[in-house]
């Protein structure tokens, strides 16, 4: 099974051209699932009703969030009737939506999708390795799931790190978000788990992580309140993760990145 991870979609910019390289990637890897960080898909704050369904009406089948869940307040009620869109599961119990859901394939191949949220630096929330190991109870790889994908929202690349040592030889792939920078440790990791620190972002690199350089660096060298962020509007780089598992035991055969457009060089076909 192909599975694609995009990741955190910045803005309009990033919306277009996610949804633009949907045909190219079908076309070159026939993937068989598409799971996205739309945490900043609205203007860069949060996600919307109307912005997911653009991406599950384009084919993409799994949203995860992050610490910008609930920038957009319609999100608190849509969530909980929307359970292809995912908060960290190691928010507090009470918490609306679910941090995880198990997906089908167009195939009917099962893969159980779990989103959690690192602590270094982060919010104060619940345990993440207790988090996942929860979420993991009643699922086996190569049994009761065909794959297992696990988005670590984090600030701490020791943090994803440590959950990649983790999950190694239990899950499909874990790849880490928030940061909106690529980073060069794609690879699948020695009991069979794919890994990245940090997929990147869906936006524009001409920018300060996705946001318009000038308010952004004002923030750093003036030090007193300024202009609210917003987001890039340059043409955006799709950044992703493909990742290909063994049919019989759900562990990984491959994982590399995609880039497509924008200003960082394209990985090769």
């Amino acid at each position: 099974m192909k599975i694609v991870y995009f990741g955190d979609i910045v803005g309009k910019s990033g919306r277009e051209a996610v949804l633009s390289s949907l045909v190219e990637i079908r076309a070159r890897y026939a993937p068989d699932m598409f799971i996205a960080n739309g945490e900043n898909a609205a203007h860069g704050f949060g996600i919307t009703e109307k912005i997911c369904n653009e991406f599950f009406d384009a084919g993409i089948d799994v949203i995860v969030t992050g610490n910008h869940a609930w920038d957009q307040r319609e999100v608190v009620t849509y969530i909980d009737r929307e359970p292809r869109l995912l908060r960290p599961n190691n928010y507090p119990q009470l918490t609306p939506g679910k941090g995880s859901i198990v997906a089908q394939t167009a195939s009917g191949r099962r893969v159980l999708v779990i989103q959690v949220m690192g602590r270094l630096f982060m919010e104060p929330l619940d345990d993440p390795f207790a988090s996942v190991e929860s979420a993991l109870a009643n699922h086996r790889l190569g049994a009761t799931v065909d794959a297992i994908v696990v988005d670590v929202h984090a600030e701490a690349t020791s943090e994803k790190s440590a959950m990649g040592v983790f999950l190694d030889g239990r899950v499909s792939m874990v790849v880490g978000s928030h940061s909106h920078i690529p980073t060069a440790d794609a690879r699948v990791l020695p009991r069979g788990t794919a890994y990245q620190t940090d997929a990147g972002m869906c936006g524009d690199y001409n920018s300060v992580i996705g946001m318009k350089k000038e308010a952004a660096l004002a923030r750093f060298i003036r030090k007193v309140p300024g202009d609210r962020l917003q987001p890039a509007e340059g043409e955006a780089t799709v950044c992703a993760v493909l990742v290909e598992t063994d049919d019989a035991t759900g562990l990984a055969l491959s994982c590399r990145p995609l880039r497509i457009g924008g200003g960082l060089a394209p990985t090769p076909v």
